[in-house]
């Protein structure tokens, strides 16, 4: 993870979090991600989408924060970005559930893809607790470094920044929520929005409308949870 040409982390978050990436762990990190790849074993997303939630939201543009746990595993589906997937791959069932809150919550109709680039783009950090993943094996870079840095992004956006809202859905998240001063920050919990616990109480937490609630009292405009139609984002940088 030293090298300066491959590690392509915006201006903005390497200035404050660059420094993380000369640690030892992420060395030992950087050592096993090509050990895996020598041995013929697929990582998901590609290299150069690693640090995508930090390139398409920098440190001063960050509004709300979305932590997942690690990228989908299956191929296609991952491009650095939690919960999304590029246009033309299928919406998988926690984003789904997403939609639907967002529809139950907002009354915005889901999109005709699975895409949140938008939304980084307008200030949400799309940012898992670990950024790679190998193919078909859910949770196999767990415990590798990543969490250690990307503890150190959040502890950043703590400390640094004022009036944020962090979303945290599911068990896993909600560790990292520790991190975060409820004093300074809005911190939203609720369930995972996966099959498995999304009608206990993902459905229906109403975080979309309170994070926009937020941020007004807080003399910030309302995000907009709106997506674009697939064909506006064809050809776009995603």
């Amino acid at each position: 993870m030293t090298d300066e040409e491959r590690i392509k982390l915006e201006p903005s978050w390497k200035e404050r979090i660059g420094s993380y990436l000369q640690r030892p762990e992420m060395r030992t990190l950087s050592e096993f991600l090509r050990a895996e790849k020598h041995a013929g074993k697929v990582v998901y997303p590609p290299g150069p989408e690693i640090f995508n939630a930090f390139a398409h939201t920098p440190f001063e543009s960050v509004r709300v924060v979305i932590l997942g746990q690690d990228p989908y595993h299956g191929p296609g589906q991952a491009h650095g970005l939690c919960f999304s997937v590029r246009p033309g791959v299928q919406p998988p069932p926690s984003l789904i559930n997403i939609f639907k809150e967002i529809e139950r919550d907002l009354g915005i109709a889901p999109p005709d893809h699975g895409c949140l680039t938008p939304w980084a783009d307008r200030g949400v950090l799309l940012l898992n607790a670990v950024l790679t993943v190998e193919r078909s094996l859910a949770a196999s870079h767990q415990c590798k470094g990543w969490e250690g840095f990307t503890d150190a992004a959040i502890d950043a956006l703590n400390r640094e920044r004022e009036g944020l809202v962090f979303m945290l859905w599911g068990s896993y998240a909600q560790r990292k929520g520790q991190l975060i001063d409820t004093r300074r920050h809005a911190v939203l919990k609720a369930v995972h929005p996966s099959p498995l616990s999304a009608h206990r109480g993902f459905i229906g937490c109403g975080h979309f409308s309170a994070a926009n609630r937020y941020l007004q009292a807080n003399g910030q405009e309302p995000l907009d949870w709106s997506l674009p139609p697939r064909a506006q984002l064809d050809g776009a940088a995603i």
